[in-house]
């Protein structure tokens, strides 16, 4: 939650810091940032998806001791799994931290393991927003990995975002493009998630997730045929919130 010592609201301390923050690069922002006051205590939430491996990176070189949460919805596919188990070592992420649902929640929501064919925001909201919720408490703020490119949603993001009253988002890639990502790939040799070179280039859980056709919106392989474009995470008040519209209810 917010620290008491802070005396300006939430969307003023966000104003301020994307002010301070406006021209500065995506290692600048985690170098400083992540040291600002008006920050606060911060985790980086990672999907170990296909592009995670870059904000995973930068985070490892410049605060390694930064909270990593991840969360293992258990229905992710095999080679997510075996990936982040392979970053974790290859990075050396000395506080990972796996966040699951609790199992008589699941046990009396999803009992088949079926909700995903009826309902997908019932399933996200169970097996990702609540249990993220659960491990977020008494962080101040957290680090996604969101870009701008990524779809139209996500198009006007900037560096630090008020999620409602209670933290701080902050989006060191906002303003990268996806060559920036491939470039950052190729000359830090990152190895990539196993399912991009089979057409996954966003990868979520694997009932929902199918191949993206060539031109395609890269998220368009999620919850394909539905107008469901995010899991709930990056919601408030169940929508989501775009700059300008930080404290709306």
């Amino acid at each position: 939650m917010p620290r008491d010592s802070h005396s300006l609201s939430l969307g003023a301390r966000v104003s301020a810091l994307n002010a301070r923050y406006r021209h500065h690069a995506a290692v600048a922002v985690l170098e400083h940032a992540l040291r600002d006051t008006d920050l606060g205590q911060v985790a980086l939430v990672s999907s170990f998806g296909a592009e995670s491996v870059v904000l995973l990176h930068l985070v490892s070189v410049v605060a390694p001791e930064t909270p990593v949460l991840f969360i293992d919805t258990r229905m992710l596919f095999p080679e997510t799994l075996a990936y982040q188990r392979d970053l974790a070592e290859r990075l050396n992420l000395c506080d990972l931290r796996t966040i699951r649902a609790h199992p008589l929640r699941v046990a009396a929501s999803d009992p088949e393991g079926l909700l995903h064919r009826a309902d997908t925001d019932a399933c996200c909201h169970l097996r990702k927003v609540v249990p993220l919720e659960r491990a977020l408490d008494g962080f101040d703020g957290w680090i996604t990995g969101r870009k701008r490119f990524q779809n139209a949603e996500r198009g006007t993001l900037d560096f630090f975002e008020a999620e409602g009253e209670t933290r701080i988002k902050v989006n060191p890639l906002a303003h990268w493009g996806r060559e920036d990502v491939e470039d950052y790939m190729v000359n830090n040799r990152l190895p990539r998630h196993p399912l991009v070179a089979r057409g996954y280039p966003s990868i979520g859980c694997a009932p929902c997730t199918s191949p993206v056709a060539a031109g395609e919106d890269p998220r368009s392989g999620r919850w394909r045929g539905q107008e469901k474009t995010e899991c709930g995470i990056h919601f408030v008040n169940g929508r989501i919130v775009r700059p300008g519209q930080e404290n709306a209810a």
